[in-house]
């Protein structure tokens, strides 16, 4: 009896798809932390600590990044009943950065085929890794301070895969504060 693995093939393949269409999307992590006992209730109002820029090769292209991210941590924390002010109850820092990723993907004998023809000399086949694009990642840390003690009482820290295009990188920073505030424990009265 022969196996044909062609046959094979078309199944595992719509097996892998259906799998990575219902995985979570590629790219992206969400982690928080709080400090324990702490009552949110008692804090009514917030404001965003002022940022020193740095300008290095690494931060050139956050500008409109980080206003985004401003947008977005000030649009949370409204939601939950937090007003803005001067001299607030809580202070919320946030930091950014982004880097270049290379994406790549591993060759293998099913896809790129295996040697026909393997003599006496030792042919080998190995797999590796390929580069086939290029991304750029964000990672967004978002701090919230006790203005009083001047105590980090929450922090929120998101990772995405960023769209080059302003819009769509807007997007996804709203996207990942609203996943990392959706574990904040807080909510003002």
């Amino acid at each position: 009896m022969s196996f044909s693995f062609q046959l094979l093939k078309k199944p595992l393949l719509a097996l892998a798809l259906r799998l990575a269409a219902n995985s979570p999307s590629w790219g992206q992590a969400v982690q928080t932390d709080q400090k324990p006992n702490v009552d949110f209730t008692r804090y009514k109002t917030y404001n965003l600590v002022e940022e020193t820029a740095r300008h290095d090769s690494a931060s050139s292209d956050l500008g409109a990044n980080v206003f985004e991210l401003k947008r977005a941590v000030a649009h949370e924390m409204e939601a939950r009943g937090y007003r803005r002010a001067a001299r607030p109850d809580l202070l919320v820092n946030i930091g950014i950065s982004s880097k270049e990723m290379v994406q790549t993907r591993e060759t293998n004998y099913l896809n790129d085929g295996a040697p026909y023809y393997i003599g006496q000399r030792s042919y080998h086949w190995q797999a590796q890794n390929v580069p086939i694009g290029q991304y750029r990642e964000g990672t967004a840390t978002i701090d919230v301070v006790d203005a009083a003690r001047q105590e980090q009482i929450w922090q929120g820290t998101t990772t995405r895969v960023l769209s080059r295009k302003p819009d769509k990188a807007a997007h996804q920073i709203d996207k990942g504060v609203a996943e990392a505030f959706a574990k904040f424990p807080g909510q003002a009265r």
